[in-house]
């Protein structure tokens, strides 16, 4: 997973999750109160009363269970499906958003069927290797005396 974004000018937010095989990103647009749930899930923070997806996956642990991984699942018109797939089994039908929400509290792996990320992904450009290595270069022949300007 890469993280959520913020999709100008519209000030929309994406989950944006990247393939791990091949330099592909899935973007998903997402609300805004899902998009902050990720963000506190993702820097590990508790809130003081139990938000939603924590609710939910108290609830799976009742039952004997854990959250074991998430799967992007398919798209239908514009919506995005996802499975929230537990240790014994069981396999509940979920937003993405909300899927990814909980996958970064119970930290399990989150992953997208091969044609959704096909049909669905947009390519990352690949690094310019000589271009990094250039970069490279220059952070180690850099002092912050390169860049003190006269006046």
């Amino acid at each position: 997973m890469v993280g959520v974004r913020i999709e100008l000018p519209a000030n929309q937010p994406i989950l944006l999750l990247k393939a791990v095989d091949r330099p592909r990103y899935l973007p998903i647009w997402i609300g805004s109160s899902e998009a902050n749930a990720i963000g506190i899930a993702q820097r590990g923070l508790t809130p003081p009363r139990p938000l939603s997806h924590h609710l939910m996956l108290d609830i799976i642990e009742k039952y004997g269970a854990r959250l074991e991984e998430v799967v992007i699942t398919g798209r239908e018109n514009h919506t995005f499906l996802a499975e929230l797939r537990t240790t014994d089994g069981k396999v509940i039908s979920a937003r993405p958003s909300d899927a990814v929400a909980m996958s970064l509290i119970a930290e399990c792996p989150v992953f997208a069927e091969d044609l959704v990320v096909d049909e669905n992904g947009i390519d990352a450009p690949e690094p310019d290797e000589d271009e990094v290595d250039r970069f490279r270069e220059f952070l180690d022949h850099v002092s912050p005396e390169d860049f003190e300007g006269g006046s």
